[in-house]
């Protein structure tokens, strides 16, 4: 284990207990540093380790001062091998909470804290946008004449929010861990600040960046985001900014949020989608994309800004379905969508 002298003086002897299973680009294990259990992650692979390393304990160290805390306690860090000490949070039971509310509530904590020292949002760009457009050419959709100028205003009204909040950068249900004090998240490598939307928009579009992408029940989808609110309002944060149909819109256009981050090297995943299907987690690519566009589709409509893209991913939709009619509904979680797999 890479655990300096430096940290050993401040917490004690480590043993290892077992290692945790973790992303291809970390190592994290089970610890106790004199008896009392800790998580040890060290973050390795590819050339933006640092910046990694440097997201994560910022993004800690501020959200740290938020009361109750949404993160797990930073215990110490060593900048030069790049190893985090984090608290061990004892999970607690989802039978008990409504599962969707308190991530809501935890990640409207999380949004409040300060951003000094975090890298800003990058999002959806205009890359994107032609590649989403030139599927639906593929998929031989008629493209309405204002869509690709609405998604370009999409990305400018979320670009115009980006200083607004601290985002974990990949709120997966799997870095949200259900306490009995409340969810607290981990894995904040991908910190940022930008449109705090875009992460509320994880309950509507199907946690887009996680290996179990789910949809949940409309009423746990509006008692989560009014909580979400709720909890913004009694923190003094009354203004989210942003459009939660532009946040939906933006996820939709993102082919990369159909491959694990590890695997996203510039690749056009929608031309890959029009030759072939994969499967990541609890849902295939083509899955994934059909949700979104049901989503999208559905918030567009009547919407006067997004006339163009409501009537696209309305007509994508519909093509989707016949071309590939054995596709299946994304799973539908009514506690934990960890619990899918139970």
């Amino acid at each position: 284990m890479l655990i300096s002298e430096a940290i050993r003086a401040e917490l004690g002897a480590p043993v290892l207990v077992r290692r945790l299973d973790s992303s291809p680009r970390s190592d994290v294990s089970l610890v106790e540093f004199d008896g009392a259990p800790a998580i040890v992650k060290h973050i390795t692979g590819g050339p933006d380790a640092a910046d990694r390393f440097h997201n994560e304990v910022t993004a800690l160290r501020l959200a740290g001062q938020v009361r109750p805390s949404p993160v797990a306690a930073l215990l110490a860090a060593d900048p030069a091998a790049r190893v985090l000490v984090l608290e061990h949070l004892q999970r607690g039971s989802p039978a008990e909470v409504r599962w969707s509310v308190e991530y809501a509530v935890a990640l409207a904590r999380l949004h409040s804290a300060p951003i000094a020292g975090l890298p800003p949002y990058r999002g959806a760009a205009p890359d994107d946008i032609d590649a989403f457009l030139s599927l639906a050419q593929r998929l031989d959709v008629p493209v309405p004449a204002s869509a690709a100028a609405e998604l370009r205003a999409v990305l400018a009204r979320l670009d115009g929010d980006a200083a607004g909040s601290l985002l974990h950068g990949d709120p997966c249900p799997d870095n949200a861990v259900l306490t009995d004090d409340g969810i607290r998240f981990v894995d904040l490598e991908g910190a940022q600040r930008g449109p705090a939307m875009v992460e509320l928009a994880y309950l509507r579009i199907g946690f887009p960046t996680c290996w179990c992408v789910t949809a949940l029940p409309p009423a746990q989808v509006t008692a989560a985001e009014a909580a979400y609110h709720d909890t913004r309002r009694s923190l003094g944060h009354p203004a989210t900014g942003g459009d939660l149909t532009d946040a939906c819109v933006s996820w939709l256009i993102q082919g990369d949020a159909l491959v694990q981050r590890a695997a996203r090297r510039g690749i056009d995943h929608w031309a890959a989608l029009t030759r072939g299907d994969w499967k990541w987690g609890t849902a295939t690519a083509r899955e994934r994309l059909l949700h979104r566009l049901d989503v999208v589709a559905t918030m567009t409509a009547g919407h006067a800004q997004l006339s163009g893209v409501a009537a696209l991913t309305d007509a994508m939709r519909s093509l989707v379905r016949q071309r590939w009619p054995r596709l299946s509904t994304l799973p539908m979680a009514r506690n934990n969508p960890l619990t899918l797999g139970d």
